[in-house]
């Protein structure tokens, strides 16, 4: 037998970063064997600058002008935390993110840019949009023009990049008269020669942009932007594109600066020697560059060699030195675009196709990550192929046995006779009698369905409450089963760490009071857990005809969690999809205390729960596909024919009646952290119906089976 690696060292990006993402596929593709990667940005997916222009115009779709770090961060192995980094600490080596425990790191790196936000300027942070960071600048300029009817639009800044982005929105705009003004507080482009600058000016003047030199902002309003002598340029949508300037947090991690930006020297390293910079926050101490998207992606391949030999301890390293010269291509607005080097300027429309070129075979290189996976041995056992199938095996609710194993394993018990235990039909928790208490005990472990103990922690805890909440009860007690991958005993005890208080603060109410550990393959959660009943339980039983049946969270989870094991998820409909999971329903449960029946949507598929409670109530049911509600992207995802691996299982169920289609597919999509699926009252309907998280599906009617249509 082969032994795995253990983890020993943890390595933090901070940012995700055109260096970064570079860093990431190159990991991807040759990985330093006991290095555990963890990747934070506020994000799913990060802008690729030099496509933003074409963005803003119109040219290029968000989906082509991100990178989506969700992806990429599963091609690396990684772990992907969404959330801003908002301190440093060298000397503890920790990481602060908001609403989560500190996060620990041997090896660091930071590639976060710079931000045009201007706090001394009175009114920019109501009214004013910051250029940087992109993301937020592309979500924000996409909203307003596919709403502007009459703009207006105000650039602070005439250097290259506000010039670029007056260009663009002036020709986005073009069928709509827009007024766009470019403010400077000297000559607009006056860092460029004579011939780049006069042949930017021409675009600018045919794009009808209006130059507003020598001007000196006083302050931003709601209506435009007011200039020290009084004039005020109307706008309704302005930007500032002047002083970029380093995060503040930054200069809390006390290390060595200039003018803000971490100082590096050639191996990139800060003063600090395990923290590393590059990009816009960095400066280069030896070979000081403006700043330009092109260092950043030259300095990829230096980082990445000087990252893994820190990390293995070595100490020789690579040094970078930054190019002279480069190459600035300009857009124009239109599919033109400029080209400037060594004092000479050209323009045209091939200059843009060339640009187009150069930018799409960047983003290539993340739109086809190549396949890595080790190929099975030439000779194995019979069956092996066909248990494997043709899909990585999911994690949470997709990992586990199927309904016809698991109901014939239970059927082999002997029948319980204790007068303690109240026997149910079916439902998945225990009911207890216990010194006059009625006490509800059930145990849930996941398999990860997500690198980040953090996440996974909470989507466990939440899953884990699910038979709880659904019984009515209240939350207790809980002991904690985990599994950890192969890992140093420093790395443990981070680990544990951040799963303990993560559970702990997501028990609803229940005390967390032990647990057991040990080690194995991958990260399996168990949470075994007690709630005590005030009122009568709530149980599969007792669904009456004529009931409404209600849901509260959306389905898809387990379509949405193996497509992104294949990388064929959007890391936005990923992430959406862990809040969703991790949605507590404590508040759901109060609103359905009056329900007839009740159990929590997970492994057996919305149709498999809802034919659970048809079977102890003796009722059936009819769905309406329509009022079923779905997560962003399953749909499309189940239409594309991606399958949870526990899907054929619960599709092959005889009590069911379902259409061949990609949502009736997902009617049979095993869920984790789904939501609470209960018969109430018609009565109740009308009030539950004003709910936004509570949906009304179908109705409970004579007869049996489940009807979806």
């Amino acid at each position: 037998m082969i032994a795995k690696i253990p983890y020993t060292r943890d390595l933090v990006l901070v940012g995700g970063g055109h260096t970064h993402a570079l860093v990431l596929r190159r990991w991807g593709m040759n990985p330093l064997p006991g290095v555990r990667v963890t990747v934070i940005n506020p994000n799913p997916t990060a802008p690729y600058s030099g496509m933003l222009p074409g963005f803003v115009a119109g040219h290029y779709t968000s989906d082509e002008l991100d990178i989506d770090l969700v992806q990429l961060a599963r091609f690396a192995g990684a772990r992907l935390i969404p959330g801003n980094v908002m301190a440093i600490d060298p000397i503890a080596k920790t990481i602060t993110v908001p609403d989560r425990p500190n996060i620990a790191y041997d090896v660091a790196a930071i590639d976060v840019g710079v931000t045009s936000e201007m706090p001394k300027l009175a009114g920019f942070a109501d009214h004013g949009i910051p250029a940087k960071p992109l993301g937020a600048f592309a979500a924000r300029w996409d909203a307003y023009r596919k709403a502007a009817t009459a703009p207006k639009i105000a650039v602070i800044g005439g250097g290259v990049a506000g010039a670029e982005l007056a260009m663009a929105m002036a020709y986005a705009l073009r069928d709509k008269s827009p007024q766009v003004s470019l403010i400077d507080r000297g000559e607009v482009l006056d860092d460029f020669n004579p011939p780049a600058r006069n042949r930017l000016l021409a675009a600018l003047e045919e794009l009808g942009v209006t130059l507003v030199e020598n001007a000196d902002v006083a302050e931003i309003r709601i209506d435009g932007v007011r200039l020290a002598d009084d004039t005020v340029i109307l706008s309704d949508f302005t930007t500032g594109a002047a002083g970029a300037r380093p995060h503040d947090w930054i200069a809390d991690i006390k290390l060595d600066l200039h003018e803000g930006s971490l100082i590096v020297g050639p191996t990139l390293q800060t003063s600090d020697p395990d923290i590393f910079a590059v990009g816009d926050c960095a400066y280069l101490s030896h070979d000081p560059r403006p700043k330009a998207g092109v260092f950043a992606v030259r300095e990829a391949p230096f980082l990445f060699d000087n990252l893994r030999a820190r990390l293995a301890g070595e100490k020789t390293m690579r040094n970078y030195y930054p190019q002279k010269d480069y190459l600035k291509l300009v857009s124009l607005g239109g599919k033109f675009a400029l080209a400037e080097k060594l004092g000479t300027a050209r323009s045209g429309s091939l200059l843009w196709k060339w640009k187009n070129h150069i930018d799409r075979k960047f983003m290539d290189q993340f739109d086809t990550l190549p396949v890595m996976e080790q190929p099975l041995p030439l000779r194995v056992a019979d069956g092996v192929k066909e248990a494997l199938g043709d899909a990585p095996m999911c994690g949470g609710c997709g990992a586990k046995v199927g309904r016809g194993a698991l109901q014939g394993a239970l059927e082999t018990l002997p029948v319980n006779s204790r007068e303690d235990i109240i026997s149910l039909p079916g439902d998945d928790a225990a009911l207890l009698k216990t010194g006059g208490e009625t006490q509800v005990f059930t145990t849930d472990h996941l398999s990860a369905v997500t690198n980040d103990p953090v996440m996974m922690a909470k989507i466990t805890t939440t899953h884990a409450l699910g038979d709880i909440w659904a019984m009515g009860a209240d939350p207790q007690a809980a002991v904690l089963s985990l599994t950890l991958p192969r890992m140093s005993a420093q790395l443990q005890q981070r680990t544990v760490t951040e799963i303990t208080q993560a559970v702990a603060r997501n028990l609803g109410g229940a005390a967390l009071v032990g647990g057991h550990t040990t080690m194995g393959e991958g990260l399996t959660i168990g949470l075994s857990i007690t709630g005590l009943c005030r009122r009568a339980p709530i149980t599969l039983a007792g669904a009456k005809v004529g009931d409404v049946l209600v849901i509260t969270k959306p389905i898809g989870s387990g379509t949405i969690l193996a497509a992104e094991m294949r990388r064929a998820a959007r890391g936005a409909d990923v992430l959406k999809c862990y809040q969703t999971m991790i949605q507590p329903q404590d508040v759901a449960a109060q609103l359905l205390k009056d329900a007839h029946a009740m159990t929590d949507v997970t492994g057996f598929g919305l149709a498999g729960h809802l034919a659970g409670i048809c079977n102890a109530s003796s009722v059936g049911a009819n769905v309406r596909l329509s009022d079923v509600p779905l997560l962003d992207g399953a749909l499309n995802l189940a239409d594309a024919g991606i399958r949870s691996t526990l899907y054929p299982d619960n599709r092959n169920d005889p009590r069911v009646t379902a259409p061949d289609t990609a949502n009736g597919a997902l009617m049979f999509d095993p869920q984790t952290g789904g939501g609470l699926l209960a018969a109430v009252p018609k009565a109740k309907a009308n009030i539950l119906a004003k709910n936004k998280n509570i949906w009304i599906i179908g109705d409970i009617i004579g007869g049996n089976g489940v009807t979806f249509s």
